[in-house]
């Protein structure tokens, strides 16, 4: 892979996502966020878009292809939450969150792949999370969306996996962002006690790991799972 690779990121203007593109900025890679905010880090190229819309993400694509050439790295980690026990749970509630955390990945995978496939080479990272194999109360669509990333993840992985292009999966536990710091107190403490590390984890814990993902030196990881959950999953 080249020194200075195009990387695009969805959701790359907050928590996780943010983190992970600050990080490909500081190694000097070329970076875009494919979000509907445009609130993105410095260095890092917005490209608005919608993933629950084809079309809107193809015109993101064609924006970052644009500026800074072919994707090389496929960062998806823009998802959502609707949280609701199953009895509760609309049709709605697991719709919208199955469009924006599975459909979506599958549009932006899917978009991302061909080139891939002419240059030879690519790297691909889902972001999942602890509770999409661990289970989580109140979460059947969350938990179901981001268990399902495994099955693209490995399927790529022996569809391209002869052409250069590794796809993996972060599954990341408790970490210290917005949606942790909104919980109460008492939820807060319960869940740490959970975890053996004792700690949430910071996003840049989560970003590391991404990098050497997208890295040379992973090339020959691809269809795995990569907890970064202090472990609380346990492989799970």
């Amino acid at each position: 892979m080249t020194a200075q690779r195009s990387v695009l990121i969805t959701g790359g203007s907050r928590g996780i996502g943010r983190a992970i593109a600050e990080r490909f900025v500081a190694a000097g890679d070329k970076v875009a966020s494919l979000d509907r905010t445009g609130n993105v880090p410095e260095g890092v190229l917005s490209v608005r878009g919608d993933v629950t819309d084809t079309a809107s993400v193809d015109a993101a694509f064609a924006a970052a292809e644009a500026a800074h050439g072919p994707v090389e790295v496929l960062v998806a980690n823009a998802g959502m939450t609707r949280d609701q026990l199953l009895i509760r749970m609309t049709d709605e509630d697991f719709d919208q969150v199955i469009d924006v955390n599975l459909t979506g990945v599958f549009r932006c995978v899917r978009r991302a792949t061909t080139p891939m496939l002419r240059m030879k080479r690519g790297r691909i990272v889902l972001i999942s999370s602890v509770v999409g194999l661990y289970g989580g109360q109140g979460q059947v669509n969350y938990a179901a969306s981001k268990a399902a990333l495994v099955g693209i993840a490995r399927s790529l992985t022996r569809e391209v996996g002869s052409r250069g292009i590794t796809a993996n999966v972060v599954a990341p536990g408790f970490i210290n962002t917005d949606m942790t710091a909104a919980l109460p107190e008492e939820r807060q403490a319960a869940y740490r006690a959970a975890i053996p590390a004792g700690r949430f984890a910071e996003p840049d814990e989560v970003a590391s790991v991404v990098e050497f993902l997208a890295s040379a030196g992973a090339g020959y990881i691809s269809g795995a799972v990569v907890p970064v959950d202090g472990g609380l999953g346990m492989g799970h």
